[in-house]
C-alpha cells in the first residue's frame, strides 16, 4: 500500500508539471503572436522616413477642430449640424499609420461626405497663381467663394499632414512633395476637394488668372487646368468669366488674346461653355491699388471711365 500511494503521488506531480509546462508554452506563444501582429500593423522604428516637404502641422487636431467650429459658428451658422469631431476623426483615419506615398481617394471619401455643403449659384471663384489676390478679394467681397472659403478648404488651407507606418503614426518632421510621390496625403486631398468644388458650381463661374507670368496664365498642369475645368458641368454652368489680372507695375506677359488663354477658351468652347474674358477686372484692380495708390497703373485705373 505505501508503494502504491507513492506511485500515485508521483503520477499526480508529473501531470501537474506537464500542465504547468503546457500552460507556460501557451502563454509564450500568445505573447509572440501578439507581438508579431502588433508589429505588422504599427511598426516601431527608431526614425521615420525623411521627405523634402514640411512635416505635419503641430497640434493638428486642435487646429482642425478650431477652424471647423469657427467656420460653422461664426462664418456659416447654417452649417451648424456639421459634426467637427467626426470630421477630424475621418481626416485622421485617412492618413494615420499609412504610407504617405500610397494614399487613395477612398481614404478621403468619408471626410468629403461629412464636410461637403452646397455652393450657391454664381458664387464659385476659381484661381491659378493668384492666391494672395483672390483671397484678399473674397474677404472684401462676400459674393464669391474660392475652394479655400468652403469648409473643407478653410480647414486645410496652408497646413500639412502625413502619416508613417511606425509609431506614433504621424510624421511631424517631414512629408513628401508631389515630386517625390504623387499619391501623398496633401495632393490627393486637394485634387478630390477641387473636383468636388468644380462639380458643385452652377450659374456664372469666375476664374482669376495671372497675366504677369511669362510661362502663360493658363497652365494645363495646374489644379484648375487639369481637374477643375474638366469637372465643370455644362448643364449647370451658364458662363465662365475669365479675370486676367496683371501685377501693378509688373509685366503684362499675356492678355485675353494670348496663346494660353486661347487654349483655355478652346477647352471651354469644346465643352459648350459661354466665355467672357476681361483684362484687369476693375473691382480686383482697385483692390490691388489699395496697396499701390500712387503707381501709374493705379492713377490710370482711377481716372478711367
Amino acid at each position: 500500500m505505501p508503494f502504491q500511494q507513492g506511485s500515485a503521488r508521483t503520477r499526480q506531480r508529473t501531470v501537474l508539471l506537464v500542465g504547468i509546462v503546457v500552460l507556460l508554452a501557451a502563454l509564450v506563444l500568445a505573447v509572440v503572436l501578439a507581438s508579431l501582429l502588433t508589429h505588422g500593423k504599427h511598426q516601431d522604428s527608431p526614425k521615420m522616413l525623411k521627405w523634402k516637404d514640411r512635416g505635419t502641422t503641430k497640434n493638428l487636431q486642435e487646429v482642425i477642430l478650431g477652424r471647423c467650429y469657427n467656420y460653422i459658428t461664426e462664418r456659416y451658422p447654417e452649417l451648424g449640424d456639421k459634426d467637427c469631431l467626426k470630421i477630424w476623426e475621418s481626416l485622421k483615419d485617412a492618413f494615420i499609420y499609412k504610407n504617405p506615398c500610397n494614399i487613395t481617394s477612398e481614404d478621403y471619401q468619408p471626410l468629403m461626405e461629412l464636410a461637403s455643403h452646397p455652393i450657391p449659384c454664381n458664387k464659385s471663384l476659381f484661381w491659378s497663381k493668384t492666391s494672395d489676390l483672390v483671397h484678399r478679394y473674397t474677404k472684401s467681397n462676400q459674393n464669391f467663394l474660392t475652394l479655400e472659403d468652403t469648409l473643407l478648404g478653410y480647414m486645410a488651407d496652408r497646413i500639412s499632414w502625413c502619416g508613417d507606418p511606425s509609431t506614433p503614426g504621424i510624421n511631424y518632421e517631414s512629408c513628401p512633395k508631389r515630386s517625390e510621390c504623387e499619391s501623398n496625403p496633401s495632393s490627393v486631398f486637394w485634387k478630390m476637394a477641387s473636383k468636388m468644388f468644380a462639380e458643385a458650381a452652377c450659374g456664372v463661374v469666375q476664374v482669376m488668372l495671372n497675366g504677369s507670368i511669362e510661362a502663360g496664365a493658363f497652365r494645363s498642369s495646374s489644379i484648375f487646368g487639369s481637374i477643375e475645368v474638366f469637372n465643370l458641368n455644362p448643364d449647370k454652368v451658364s458662363e465662365v468669366h475669365i479675370w486676367l489680372m496683371h501685377d501693378i507695375g509688373g509685366p503684362q506677359s499675356e492678355s485675353c488674346s494670348g496663346h494660353s488663354i486661347q487654349r483655355l477658351k478652346n477647352i471651354l468652347e469644346e465643352r459648350n461653355f459661354k466665355i467672357i474674358c476681361e483684362d484687369n477686372y476693375r473691382p480686383v484692380q482697385l483692390l490691388q491699388c489699395v496697396h499701390n495708390p500712387d503707381h501709374t497703373d493705379c492713377r490710370l485705373c482711377t481716372n478711367s471711365t
